[in-house]
C-alpha cells in the first residue's frame, strides 16, 4: 500500500545543529552570569568565578544520573541545572527560580535560531498535499516556533515523554495521532540507532541521512541511505511507488 505519512527528525536532518548549539551553549550562560553578577552581592562572590560554564555542564551531567527518567528531557535538565547553581550561589528560592527560567528562555531563543536547508520548504509544500507530516525528535526545538511548523500535523518531543528514541513509544504515538500504520509510514533521520533502526524495527520505511559519510553498512529491509535531504524527493517517490 502507498505511503500516507512521513515523519522527521529535526537536528542534523532538516538543518545543521552543531553551529546553533556551539553558539547557544556559551552565549545564554554568559548572559545569565552577567545578569547575576551585576546584582549587589553581600559577600562579593561572582557566579562567573564560582560556577563557570564547565561547572554548569557538570551539573547537567549529574542531574541526568540522579534523574534517569528525565535524562532525555533536555529542557528540564538545563533549567534545573541553572536553578541548582543559583541556589548554591545563595539566591533566595523565588529569585533563583525566576532567573533560571529567564536563563532557559534566553537559551531557547538562541536554540531556535536554526536555518533549514534550502530544499526543505519546497519539499514540504509539495508533500503537505499528499501526506500527513510529523516530527519525532529527541531535541527540544519546538518546531511550532518556526515557520516550518505550519507543515506538520503531529509534533512529538520524545524527551518530554520520558521516552527518547530509540524507544518505540514516540513512533507509536506519532502513528496513532497521524491515523496510520507503520507499514504505511516513512521516517527520516540522521541517527542510525535512534532514527533508522528504531523505525525499521516497527515496520516503518526509513531513510538514513548519512551526512557524516560514516560508510556503507548492511542496510536492513525498508531502509535507504542518502547523504543530504535534497535527495529525499526521488527516494520518497520510489518508496511510495514500490510500497
Amino acid at each position: 500500500m502507498p505511503l500516507d505519512a512521513i515523519t522527521f527528525d529535526l537536528d542534523d536532518t532538516l538543518w545543521h545543529n552543531g553551529p546553533v548549539m556551539a553558539h547557544a551553549e556559551p552565549t545564554h550562560y554568559a548572559w545569565l552570569l552577567e545578569q547575576i553578577d551585576a546584582r549587589p552581592q553581600a559577600d562579593g562572590r561572582r557566579l562567573a568565578e564560582t560556577f563557570p560554564l564547565e561547572a554548569y555542564q557538570q551539573v547537567r551531567q549529574r542531574l541526568m544520573q540522579r534523574f534517569p527518567l528525565s535524562r532525555g528531557d533536555h529542557s528540564w535538565i538545563r533549567e534545573r541545572a541553572m536553578l541548582e547553581l543559583l541556589r548554591e550561589h545563595g539566591l533566595p528560592e523565588a529569585e533563583a527560580q525566576r532567573w533560571a527560567t529567564a536563563g532557559f528562555e534566553r537559551f531557547m531563543q538562541l536554540r531556535h535560531a536554526v536555518e533549514p536547508f534550502p530544499e526543505v520548504v519546497p519539499m514540504f509544500e509539495a508533500w503537505a498535499r499528499r501526506y500527513r507530516l510529523g516530527v519525532i525528535t529527541n531535541g527540544n526545538v519546538d518546531v511550532r516556533r518556526l515557520a516550518l511548523g505550519d507543515y506538520f500535523d503531529v509534533i512529538i518531543l520524545a524527551g518530554e515523554m520520558h521516552a527518547p528514541k530509540p524507544d518505540t513509544r514516540p513512533f507509536l504515538t506519532a502513528m496513532a495521532r497521524l491515523g496510520t500504520q507503520p507499514h504505511r509510514a516513512l521516517h527520516v533521520g540522521d541517527h542510525w540507532q535512534e532514527d533508522v533502526l528504531a523505525a525499521q524495527r516497527l515496520g516503518m520505511h526509513a531513510v538514513w541521512i548519512d551526512a557524516k559519510q560514516e560508510g556503507e553498512r548492511e542496510l536492513p529491509p525498508r531502509v535507504t541511505r542518502i547523504t543530504h535531504v535534497r535527495e529525499l524527493p526521488a527516494v520518497v517517490e520510489r518508496i511510495d511507488r514500490e510500497a
